[in-house]
């Protein structure tokens, strides 16, 4: 028997959010948060906050990546998007 934590047969599958839809504080908000959770490493040269959050909305805007929303626990996070595969939660390990 698996433990309830370790179950999501009954999760909700991720909610694909368009930038356009959201307001320019929503989504440089959403951009922040997830340049200051994955803590990029851009190499030898020095990029700044700021550049990193305009990098990813520059890729939000080309369709290089999709914001998605979890209902189960609410949160937001950006995913890469390999053209013609539609971006999903990861496999359990």
């Amino acid at each position: 028997m698996s433990n309830w934590w370790e179950d999501d047969r009954e999760r909700p599958p991720p909610v694909e959010v368009p930038h356009t839809e959201l307001s320019a504080e929503a989504l440089q908000g959403i951009a922040d948060s997830f340049v200051l959770r994955e803590g990029t490493d851009y190499g030898e040269r020095d990029v700044s906050h700021e550049q990193k959050v305009a990098q990813v909305i520059r890729q939000l805007e080309r369709g290089e990546a999709q914001i998605m929303f979890d209902p189960q626990d609410s949160s937001v996070t950006i995913v890469r998007v390999t053209p013609g595969v539609r971006p999903s939660r990861k496999e359990k390990q």
